[in-house]
């Protein structure tokens, strides 16, 4: 039997995201199926997810959903359930179709040049540094993930009241009405939008912009090159 979140997130699945990606999260009319997402896969919590559904991809002409965070958190207990039964039923197991041949249809010196130019990625790594030998850390898919959905530090905040006292944390959910975060104490903290002031520091900021100019060419094609890289 479903977990109460699993089913209220598989309700707000069906009105918000089916038409696109199937009553499954398996593919639809005109979106991915998500159960081949590497996204989904690496997701923790909704950090991949709620940030995607709550800003959309207009490049690919998915619109942002301005749902309030427990609709996010439901959705994403449905698609971490779903993704745990296609692993289970798949008798080919997780990421099978995530072979190296499916993915590598870029071109290596194309990324190169994205990667040294219009990516801005050498600006932070080197292929010679931090991505020595990386092709031969990581799976196909896995490195692929990791370029478009890298882990790394956590986004904080600053938090300013209008008495000017100032609280400081993990930044946990952020949207056009209000802000939380976990301070620096542990504690859950909450406040409406429009009576703070929200300084946020991102450590990934250069990689989340990119998510918005990616073209899949590009994106093959720093596979690619990052593939080279053994």
């Amino acid at each position: 039997m479903m977990a109460e979140n699993v089913l209220r997130g598989r309700k707000e699945f069906l009105q918000t995201c089916s038409f696109c990606h199937g009553t499954d999260a398996n593919g639809g009319a005109e979106g991915p199926n998500l159960m081949r997402s590497g996204l989904v896969r690496h997701d923790s919590n909704g950090d991949l997810i709620g940030q995607v559904i709550r800003e959309g991809r207009p490049n690919k002409g998915m619109p942002a959903f301005p749902l309030k965070p427990n609709q996010i958190a439901d959705i994403v207990a449905f698609l971490h359930a779903r993704l745990g039964v296609s692993d289970r039923t798949s008798p080919r197991g997780p990421s099978s179709d995530y072979a190296l041949k499916l993915l590598l249809t870029g071109n290596a010196e194309a990324g190169k040049g994205y990667f040294n130019g219009a990516g801005g990625c050498s600006g932070c790594h080197s292929p010679t540094g931090d991505l020595a030998g990386i092709a031969q850390k990581y799976a196909p898919a896995d490195l692929q993930s990791r370029f478009l959905y890298p882990e790394g530090q956590p986004r904080t905040a600053t938090i300013t009241l209008h008495s000017g006292a100032q609280v400081k944390g993990e930044l946990l959910d952020m949207d056009a009405f209000n802000v939380s975060i976990r301070d620096e104490n542990g504690w859950y903290r909450s406040w409406p939008l429009d009576s703070v002031t929200v300084e946020v520091q991102d450590p990934l900021a250069a990689h989340r912009a990119l998510m918005r100019r990616y073209t899949n060419t590009d994106v093959h094609n720093l596979f690619a090159y990052l593939e080279t890289l053994k």
